[in-house]
């Protein structure tokens, strides 16, 4: 968790050079896409951007869609340092709600944070907006609306 700061920024760049090289605009904000959280163990994480159309991936980079479906959201206004008490208190509404996410086993079906703030037009990251959407299912496999 501790690597997650240094390491996987520099990776939205790396990926926006591999998209220029391809004539590849995103549509819209980056996001980082978690499909599986062992604290102790391994961290899944996604960097990306939307696009589009599907574009040939490579030996680096893959290509995938988010899942439809009704997805739980927050938005959280503040530094970056703060999104693990922001994810806290979502997950602790989802279970005071009854609400269930999307999951098989440990791997989640959807679970993004999209990274609203552009740092070279608002550098306080004290400002920086970030979105928490967490895919939702009830326990009969129906998606359900949640407020």
């Amino acid at each position: 968790m501790q690597e997650i700061a240094r390491k996987l920024p520099p990776l939205s760049g790396e990926l926006l050079r591999w998209m220029a090289e391809r004539k590849l605009e995103p549509t819209g904000p980056s996001l980082w896409r978690y499909l599986l959280i062992d604290m102790e163990r391994e961290l899944e994480i996604d960097v990306a951007f939307p696009v589009r159309a599907l574009p040939n991936g490579d030996e680096r980079v893959t290509t995938d869609v988010l899942p439809a479906g009704t997805y739980a959201t927050t938005l959280y206004v503040g530094h970056p340092k703060g999104l693990m008490r922001a994810t806290g208190e979502l997950l602790s509404w989802a279970e005071a709600k009854g609400i269930q996410w999307k999951m098989d086993g440990e791997r989640w079906g959807g679970r993004v944070e999209w990274y609203l703030s552009d740092p070279a037009i608002e550098p306080d990251m004290a400002k920086w907006k970030t979105e928490l959407a967490f895919l939702t299912v009830d326990a009969d496999g129906v998606r359900l609306s949640a407020q």
